[in-house]
């Protein structure tokens, strides 16, 4: 038996969710004092209002290496745990701590692993995915680690921003920069860094032609398409995500692609509008 464990920034399709493998830690939000946990009751309209009213930047933290060490036990004896990138959060460390203070409580045969996804979203969710196909296809836990890292080595995460406030908020931005940027319609194209940090691709004026600009990276740096699922999620845009997945198509032959809304988290980072692409 095997379970895998992904963090609340990896959102679960509702196939996922009942399919009985996988279980999700949640991390919390906040916004000026009011917390909010990033699990099935998460309101994303209520979320994004509040951080649209707010002067304020949105704050996350991460699950307690007690959350971590619970999602442990079970009858499982392999358990994979999948975190957003160690580089922007501390759920992997969390997750590495509990880990370590579960195995010094307990002996026998269970064993745990912990993968830094290097990535965000549904990133992470497609981890989950292959860590399931190796599972299912009767690899053992050594190979489904080593097989899995090597996907993790050969993704990348790329995103379009609506609107970077949150970015300017939390101090990433200057004002001035965040200001031409909204006054002249400029939307970034951000992506991954293979060390699982933020990097700028590029930029293009109004969000469709930086749509159009982030599908051509998607379609000039990955190989092998039909060999690959691409997952798209969204915040608060489903039409939007739709036309990116049908600019995908029009351009190459994918095995498979998803389509799923931001969690809580996901939701923090791409704010109001925001597209995020993995393959």
């Amino acid at each position: 038996m095997y379970k895998i464990i992904i963090d609340s920034c990896g959102e679960l399709t509702e196939e996922l969710k009942q399919d009985g493998h996988y279980e999700t830690v949640s991390l919390e939000l906040e916004v000026d004092g009011y917390r909010i946990r990033d699990d099935e009751t998460f309101d994303q309209l209520d979320f994004l209002r509040r951080v649209k009213e707010s002067p304020n930047c949105p704050k996350s933290s991460c699950p307690s290496p007690e959350e971590y060490m619970a999602s442990y036990e079970g009858e499982a004896e392999h358990v994979y745990v999948v975190t957003l990138s160690e580089k922007l959060s501390g759920s992997y460390n969390s997750a590495m701590l509990g880990k370590n203070l579960y195995e010094e409580e307990h002996t026998g045969g269970k064993k745990i692993y912990v993968f830094n996804s290097r990535s965000a979203s549904i990133g992470e969710t497609l981890i989950g995915l292959k860590v399931q196909e190796y599972e299912e296809a009767g690899c053992s836990f050594e190979e489904v680690i080593e097989k899995t890292e090597a996907y993790i080595a050969s993704m990348n995460t790329y995103f379009v921003l609506e609107t970077l406030e949150t970015l300017r908020k939390n101090g990433r931005l200057t004002n001035l920069k965040a200001f031409i940027a909204n006054t002249l319609n400029i939307k970034p194209v951000m992506g991954s860094t293979k060390e699982g940090t933020i990097c700028q691709l590029g930029q293009a004026r109004g969000i469709n032609k930086a749509l159009e600009k982030m599908v051509q990276n998607v379609i000039e740096k990955t190989k092998d398409c039909e060999s690959r699922i691409l997952a798209i999620s969204h915040c608060n845009c489903p039409e939007r995500a739709r036309i990116v997945k049908e600019k995908i198509e029009k351009l190459a032959n994918f095995k498979k692609i998803i389509i799923i809304d931001t969690a809580g988290v996901s939701s923090m980072y791409a704010n109001d509008g925001g597209v995020i692409i993995a393959v």
